[in-house]
């Protein structure tokens, strides 16, 4: 029998020591360290009992084909635009989100909607506990198949009898191997299984889902390696007080990190928002000051966002700054070219920036709505719901140009507003014959232009 092999790990960051000390020298907190096997018995391959096992060969990347193994339809057109047409055959694409965001339903949801061979592997519920609540969701696919397991060595053995095209695994903080003695979730447990199936989707071009659990940092648990291991990494985001749910990529391989898919929470499961623009936008039954709507791009699609802005006299000494869903420095840093450039006293002012429908926004497109807003908010004037804003503000108060402006102005006339206000540098083609483009270059003309 072969020599027991351990480590130290931290539990907080997942960096290995060679012995136990206090203080972990990556993440420096104090107290995470603990001692985990991380070889108990000489490995086997998850196919070791196939002759296929054999070590693979060199060549010339012009000889690579890869015609034959087109993306695969999941079947949601937004999960196929945030991965970037669809599935790629062999990508490992890690899931991560908030307990009960909707992580392990929107999986299931596309275990029963792809049109494929699915094996939906679960460490959390039963077989039964996932027939009640597909039954919620949708209609029954003869192509879906259930398994309740945590051991991986037994996963591969149903793999290997079933030869499924998409493998769903919920989630990889429940697997354990034979091959390390620790507990499920510890560091080297995480790493291990998710080496293995790292192997398994490599060498059968079978693409794997995970789902992994987050910290209360918001990081996806386990060791940052794992992050590296996987092609693709999803968070899924979103507020319990708000229906929409975001789908994002912080890593890709194989398209854009700039996409965006969003979902609405329902009782039969999540739904996806073709046109977005028309649920972020609050309907009013009068004019109101302190709106203003926005045109942004998350990836290629335009977006138009309600911007809401609460300026009011400061109760207490020092006047409030807070924002929901704006970076709050950016919003700093407007109010002083407010005042250093515009002239207006908002000082002594506590102001409320809000974007509906719990959306985070990181365009700085959007700077020239939350400047309107504010405004409109301030002098108690509505602005016309019938004009949006694009446009970056510079620290000198100039309104500077944004790219895909185009895409935005199409959007805006698509959606029915009659004029959109952008920067007087914007190069733009053939002006559109739907919507009024008034260009500006200063804050001190927008402001003339709105508030007279």
């Amino acid at each position: 029998m072969s020599k027991v092999k351990t480590s130290f790990f931290c539990q907080s960051c997942g960096t290995q020591h060679a012995k136990w000390q206090g203080q972990c020298n990556s993440c420096k907190t104090w107290n995470t360290l603990t001692e985990e096997v991380i070889e108990k018995s000489t490995k086997k391959d998850w196919n070791a009992s196939q002759k296929t096992n054999q070590a693979g060969k060199p060549l010339k990347i012009d000889q690579i084909d890869t015609q034959h193994e087109p993306r695969i339809n999941s079947g949601d057109e937004e999960l196929n635009r945030v991965l970037g047409g669809g599935i790629i055959p062999g990508a490992l694409m890690l899931l991560g989100g908030e307990p009960g965001i909707g992580k392990s339903t929107l999986l299931l949801q596309i275990a029963m909607l792809v049109n494929c061979k699915v094996l939906y592997v679960s460490g959390e519920e039963s077989q039964r506990q996932i027939k009640i609540r597909s039954e919620r969701i949708t209609n029954a696919s003869d192509q879906c198949y259930i398994l309740s397991e945590t051991k991986t060595q037994n996963i591969f053995s149903q793999i290997e009898s079933l030869t499924p095209d998409l493998v769903i695994i919920d989630s990889v903080q429940t697997l354990h191997t034979d091959y390390i003695d620790t507990s499920p979730g510890s560091v080297s447990q995480i790493k291990e299984c998710t080496a293995e199936f790292i192997r398994f989707a490599k060498k059968t071009h079978v693409p794997v889902f995970l789902v992994g659990h987050i910290t209360k940092d918001g990081q996806i648990a386990g060791p940052k390696i794992l992050e590296h291991m996987v092609d693709v990494v999803l968070h899924f985001e979103g507020d319990r007080n708000h229906i929409y749910r975001i789908l994002r990529t912080k890593k890709n391989r194989f398209g854009a990190t700039s996409e965006i898919g969003i979902y609405e929470m329902q009782s039969q499961g999540l739904r996806a928002v073709n046109n977005p623009s028309e649920l972020l936008i609050s309907d009013k039954d009068e004019k109101l000051s302190g709106h203003a709507i926005a045109a942004t791009i998350e990836g290629v699609r335009p977006l138009m966002v309600e911007i809401q802005a609460l300026v009011s006299s400061a109760v207490y000494g020092t006047p409030q700054r807070t924002s929901t869903g704006y970076n709050t420095k950016r919003l700093n840093m407007l109010l002083a070219v407010l005042e250093k450039r515009a002239g207006f006293a908002l000082g002594s002012k506590d102001v409320f920036i809000n974007i509906t429908g719990g959306i985070s926004i990181d365009d700085p497109a959007i700077d020239l709505a939350v400047i309107v807003s504010i405004l409109s908010s301030h002098h108690d004037i509505e602005v016309s719901e019938n004009y949006c804003f694009t446009a970056e503000i510079g620290l000198s108060g100039e309104i500077r140009p944004v790219p895909k402006v185009e895409h935005r102005i199409q959007e805006a006339a698509k959606l029915g507003y009659e004029a959109i206000i952008i920067s007087k540098f914007s190069k733009i083609g053939k002006p559109n014959d739907t919507i009024k483009v008034i260009p500006i270059s200063k804050i001190e003309d927008l402001v003339t232009y709105l508030f007279g």
